[in-house]
């Protein structure tokens, strides 16, 4: 059934209402960027999301969400109607609406035709129930990145990708198809215009996306997004740039939730840990000194399930602990936090028939029910048949609620690990849920699970620790996810070809809105990684912002990051650049809390307009705005090539800063100690030495290497790294800038009520042709060494380094909110005299 004939269009309160002959459709302009057009064959347009936070109407869940969801004021947009077709403009766009055969076009301020439905067949419901939306695509020019997690390249182009969440163990990691998470949103670019535009359906049904895959002579060149049921509720998220795209999307479904600092240190795991017979607890605090004796940092440990198994048959019983493996749990949380150690205990939403607290559940009524209504629905589950707790339901999430508060977090747990939570042995899509008395299924509301059990553990936390901050840990989740949790890749297969694509994973997780993402290091399923294998994981996983090894090998083994003695130095080494670049990552997530910029982004991100950005053949990204990363994925490689964008120059940051010019693909070797990194000609890279531990240390003192080819900046963020004060403007925002020139200024004004806890600072500026002239810290003259021991133990002056050409300052950390460095590099002669221009 096709929708092709517009019969009428209605002024409603939030927009127009357009009756057709087979659907009716609702256009929303909600701001001048961001459009609604919502297709209803049935015709109803029941308002009920769990997934939007910013409206322009009511919503049967504005309650449940209170504190989290705004309601703005649509705009009121003209209709201007012609012969064949209404036209609306807002001040950023256009949209035209064809009449017969019903499709839209739309274009930018400029009259630039930016997307158009392919228009004989734009909207359809097939025999089967299945609603499907067909797009217009240049396939020589146009690119699509996001889709939630995705296995392969970037760029998904001539791909056909299924939203229909699995527990998806030892998945293939080029073309393995569907993952864990179901984000329908995409970002299209196109390489010519580099106009960029977002497309989230905003339907949580299972679905496909078919990016040209498919192919028919009778049409245009097209892509498809079909659904099994629901509406097509499609969001235009009109950019016109990738970061405007992303904001926008994150301004519908949330941004990123601020992690804590302890959360982006190193995490441990393993499934055997909790597996012993007894005792886990002291084999645990044994694998945390051996982290200690071997130096490589340690702030967090996943507890597997099996602490939870019962004692007499092994299998899990989530709220349950074995006390032969933990007789203390209490105890066991107060020495870990003692040891400053953040223990994440995993939780599993099915429930087995000899559950423990199974009378409690039957009594509260908590489970799925099955397709009549008239009983709890029955699935696979680990250890045998069990059911699923309904978090649609005030009954399913109050008794979780209660249970984890009592069970675990009031135990001294302060992280919620919410594992299995796709729901997958649920396959009877008519399994019936609560759905806030309503009634839904499964069909629908299946993902959505788990961003309610992720709500859940969001009110847990705060009641049981009020005024901290939340952590909380997804494997499965819906668009929106990324406002509660910090999410993973699930359960990776150790292989060369792992590490390798899951940098575009991670990469396309940023591009749908969820920047706090990370694949488990070594590998989970398959048997130990191989002493290369498993360094190079490492160097990759130090980016991450989820940077956690976990494994359940199936040779009877344990990944553990000292597990080759002959690799340890190289170990060592790339776990101190995770932690010395831990203040540089702390602000990027900061950034991503506002505004939804991942920390690892693509090259386009950064540079639009280098047409060979788009394409994703070196599997390379950005971190953060000013390094440019090419991890080592090849197994015994020397050399690595890669693509320096266009534009600015880049330094080798191991090579002493050797200068490329951009617009290049370069080849440069390798060892096993490489992690090819490079600095943007334009940027500034913070890092420190202070920071073994996250808990115990503090930043005393800081490191800028900043490049000033063009004016550029950074904003550095500090906080206490654990409560909600940054709210309240308990913070320290410090804007850096540079500007450019033969003298470079370099300012920084601080923001906020957070006590800057930096006493020492130390700034290389880098200089490639000369030594500075002279140098002021806030209006006052430093001091000029030659010597460099001299220049060590000065409290405040300046020295060029001629390995690396950079001029190095260092100096006490000014007390006032605003100061500036000023690094003159003009033309001088012997005697100090600065010679006149010609």
């Amino acid at each position: 059934m096709l929708l092709k004939q517009v019969h009428s269009v209605e002024k409603i309160e939030c927009g127009y209402l357009v009756h057709g002959d087979a659907a009716d459709a609702m256009l929303v302009f909600m701001n001048d960027h961001i459009l609604r057009i919502r297709v209803a064959f049935d015709r109803k347009f029941k308002e009920e999301s769990y997934t939007l936070v910013t409206t322009a109407w009511p919503d049967r869940m504005d309650q449940l969400l209170e504190g989290e969801r705004t309601r703005i004021q649509a705009l009121d947009v003209d209709c201007q109607e012609d012969e064949n077709t209404f036209t609306f403009r807002t001040a950023a766009v256009t949209l035209v609406m064809r009449k017969c055969p019903m499709s839209f076009r739309l274009y930018d301020a400029q009259g630039n035709l930016i997307y158009q439905d392919l228009r004989e067949r734009a909207f359809e419901q097939d025999h089967l129930g299945r609603l499907s939306h067909y797009s217009c695509v240049d396939m020589k020019h146009d690119h699509f990145y996001g889709f939630g997690e995705k296995t392969g390249h970037l760029d998904k182009k001539g791909r056909r990708l299924r939203m229909s969440p699995k527990d998806a163990i030892g998945h293939d990691p080029e073309h393995g198809d569907p993952m864990y998470k179901h984000i329908p949103f995409y970002i299209r670019v196109n390489d010519q215009t580099k106009q960029a535009l977002g497309l989230f359906y905003h339907n949580s049904h299972d679905s496909v996306f078919d990016m040209g895959q498919e192919i028919s002579g009778y049409w245009d060149r097209y892509c498809y997004y079909q659904t099994d049921g629901g509406d097509i509720d499609l969001f235009l998220l009109c950019g016109p740039t990738v970061p405007a795209v992303l904001e926008q999307y994150t301004l519908l479904t949330g941004r990123c939730a601020l992690p804590t600092k302890q959360s982006l240190g190193y995490c441990a795991s393993t499934m055997y840990y909790a597996e012993l017979e007894k005792n886990c607890d002291e084999e645990i605090y044994r694998v945390i000194d051996k982290h200690r004796a071997e130096n490589i940092p340690i702030d967090n440990f996943w507890l597997a399930s099996g602490y939870t198994s019962g004692e007499e048959d092994n299998l899990r019983y989530v709220f349950n602990w074995n006390y032969r493996r933990f007789p203390d749990p209490a105890g066991f949380f107060a020495r870990m936090n003692a040891m400053g150690i953040n223990v994440i205990p995993n939780l599993k939403p099915g429930i087995l028939k000899n559950h423990p607290y199974r009378e409690l559940f039957e009594k509260n009524s908590v489970f799925v029910k099955n397709a009549q209504g008239d009983g709890d629905y029955y699935g696979r589950w680990w250890g045998g048949e069990g059911r699923f707790f309904d978090f649609t339901g005030e009954a399913g999430r109050n008794t979780w609620k209660e249970l984890l508060k009592k069970n675990v977090l009031e135990l001294g747990v302060k992280t919620v690990w919410n594992d299995n939570c796709e729901m997958d042995g649920v396959e009877d899509r008519n399994a019936q849920c609560d759905f806030e008395g309503a009634k839904g299924t499964m069909a629908d509301l299946k993902i959505m699970h788990s961003n309610l059990m992720a709500y859940v553990g969001k009110q847990a936390l705060a009641e049981v620790y009020p005024g901290e901050r939340p952590y909380i840990i997804n494997r499965a989740g819906f668009a929106g996810i990324q406002r509660y949790a910090q999410v993973w890749g699930g359960d990776n297969l150790t292989d060369w070809r792992t590490v390798k694509f899951n940098i575009a994973t991670i990469v396309g997780m940023g591009l749908s809105g969820c920047a706090n993402m990370g694949c488990d290091i070594g590998g989970f399923h398959g048997g130990a990684p191989e002493g290369e294998l498993m360094l190079r994981w490492i160097q990759s996983g130090v980016f991450q912002p989820r940077f956690c090894m976990n494994s359940a090998n199936d040779d009877n083994t344990v990944t553990q990051p000292w597990m080759y003695p002959e690799h340890n130095d190289h170990v060592r080494a790339a776990y101190q650049l995770r932690y010395q670049m831990m203040p540089y990552l702390y602000s990027l997530m900061y950034q991503a809390n506002q505004d939804g910029t991942p920390a690892m982004r693509p090259l386009f991100w950064e540079f639009p307009q280098d047409e060979n950005c788009y394409k994703d053949e070196h599997l390379t990204f950005m971190f953060g705005p000013a390094v440019l990363v090419a991890n080592v994925v090849e197994k015994g490689a020397k050399e690595r090539t890669l693509y320096l964008p266009k534009g600015c120059t880049w330094y080798d940051m191991n090579d002493h800063l050797r200068a490329y010019e951009g617009g290049q693909t370069i080849t440069v070797p390798v060892d096993l100690g490489s992690i090819p990194m490079f600095l943007r000609g334009s940027g500034v890279f913070v890092t420190t030495k202070d920071v073994q531990h996250i808990l115990r240390d503090t930043m005393r003192s800081l490191d800028l290497l900043v490049a000033a080819e063009q004016d550029n900046s950074f904003v550095l963020y500090d906080d206490d790294g654990h409560t909600q004060q940054y709210q309240e403007g308990v913070y320290c925002r410090t804007n850096i800038t540079v500007q450019a020139g033969d003298r470079t200024v370099i300012k920084f004004r601080k923001e906020g009520n957070y006590a800057d806890t930096v006493e020492q600072v130390n700034l290389r500026l880098v200089s490639k042709q000369k030594g500075a002239y002279w140098v002021t810290v806030n209006g006052k003259p430093v001091m000029r060494t030659l010597v460099k021991e001299v220049f060590d133990e000065a409290e405040c002056a300046w020295y060029y380094d001629l390995s690396d050409r950079t001029i190095w300052v260092k100096y006490p950390n000014p007390s006032e909110k605003e100061y500036e460095v000023v690094v003159s590099t003009e033309k001088f002669d012997l005697v100090g005299m600065v010679l006149e221009e010609e």
